[in-house]
């Protein structure tokens, strides 16, 4: 739940913007000389990477998205899915999967080729059976889905995951059966945690925006900057505001929420008032350093991402999911979000509206949920092993999209 405190104080304005900006079509990764020091001590930190594996990493990730649409031509319907790994020895490799005989990719060198049951398509619709299910729920009358935590397609072990509370098994197979979802495409996980809105904390330094919740003030962080037409703003979590709500920086009266999805979803943008400037740039909370934001070309699952934010400052993993669905915690009670992207990068209340980004500057989306695995005042998950944290964005692209909004890029 969101933590809000009545305590007010001028905080010191480290950087003036987050985030950047025009809408790109297409946009390749940067070699590893031209990341900044702070973007490549956060990989090695979070990731363990050696200066050789960050090299290749970033080679990979170049080919990534090539790889990806040459695999879905040449095998089609079979199509199963693409992603990167890492191996027990540290080195990368981009893994394609494929339901068929995967001859048209046989040989293809970069690439691992692994044969699996179900096609990426089919469980894309038992992931949309699962969705129309919940979304189609009567409060009162169908069955509680207390314990399910999320549901999401995992293309790496072919399957769509349900993840659940311990001791919640039950609640779990009545919420596959009334889905009328293959039931044999579906993996049941329990998970630790549920997921919470990030958004208010109590007071603590460092950049971000407040806005007042009654008597008392909450704060969230900058995303990305967008343009709508003459309208400069940015892009943030819908969970942080209602449309027409003020917000402040260090202090300062900056502008307006314009609109917000909130509590459909996690969409929401702030225009920023005539007197202040954006700038296409992510701040690192770390060093007061800046990140250029080139464009907004997805990353696979198995992406290196690193996230911005007032709370836990520069924050760097790897994806784990796309197209999760989950039930997240928040001031408006339980709600299902479906489109988020799920990441092993740590977050804590207050990131909530903050930027995920690739290493070479690709916006991937605004920071919207958690799973805060222990009491207050632990407002984060960053002591927990990677292996346990959840975080989720909601992809940038959609709140493009949605509000006919233009990326702002440098």
């Amino acid at each position: 739940m969101p933590v809000i405190s009545a305590k007010t104080r001028n905080l010191p304005l480290r950087a003036i913007a987050c985030a950047g900006l025009t809408l790109l079509a297409s946009g390749g990764a940067v070699a590893a000389d031209e990341l900044s020091s702070e973007v490549k001590n956060a990989m090695r930190r979070d990731l363990g990477l050696s200066s050789q594996q960050l090299g290749q990493y970033l080679k990979f990730e170049r080919a990534a998205a090539t790889e990806e649409a040459a695999a879905k031509r040449a095998l089609g319907a079979s199509y199963a899915g693409s992603w990167l790994e890492r191996g027990a020895d540290g080195s990368f490799r981009q893994v394609v999967a494929t339901s068929g005989s995967g001859k048209a990719l046989a040989g293809r060198k970069g690439i691992e080729l692994r044969r699996v049951r179900h096609s990426l398509s089919h469980l894309n619709d038992t992931m949309a059976s699962l969705d129309r299910s919940a979304k189609s729920r009567i409060p009162g009358i169908s069955k509680s889905l207390d314990g399910v935590h999320a549901w999401y397609v995992d293309q790496t072990t072919n399957t769509v995951v349900v993840e659940l509370a311990p001791g919640a098994t039950d609640a779990a197979v009545d919420f596959v059966a009334a889905s009328s979802a293959d039931a044999g495409a579906v993996r049941f996980e329990t998970s630790q945690g549920e997921q919470q809105a990030m958004a208010a904390i109590t007071v603590a330094g460092g950049f971000e925006y407040t806005y007042p919740v009654g008597q008392y003030t909450s704060y969230c962080s900058v995303g990305f900057m967008v343009m709508q037409n003459e309208h400069k703003g940015y892009a943030t979590a819908g969970h942080c505001g209602k449309a027409g709500q003020q917000v402040w920086i260090a202090g300062n009266l900056t502008g307006h929420f314009v609109l917000s999805d909130f509590p459909r979803s996690d969409k929401a943008w702030v225009t920023v008032y005539p007197e202040h400037t954006i700038a296409p740039w992510v701040v690192d909370y770390n060093h007061n350093n800046f990140i250029t934001v080139k464009g907004s070309v997805p990353a696979p699952v198995g992406a290196v991402v690193c996230r911005s934010g007032r709370t836990t400052g520069t924050r760097c993993g790897t994806i784990t999911a796309i197209n999760v669905t989950t039930q997240a915690n928040t001031s408006a009670g339980v709600v299902t979000w479906s489109g988020m992207t799920r990441t092993n990068a740590c977050g804590g209340k207050g990131d909530s509206g903050g930027s995920f980004f690739t290493p070479a500057g690709q916006a991937q989306g605004v920071t919207s949920t958690a799973n805060l695995l222990g009491p207050e005042p632990f407002a984060h998950n960053c002591m927990h092993p990677q292996s346990k944290v959840q975080t989720h964005f909601t992809p940038i692209n959609p709140i493009l999209s949605t509000y006919s909004l233009t990326l702002v890029t440098g």
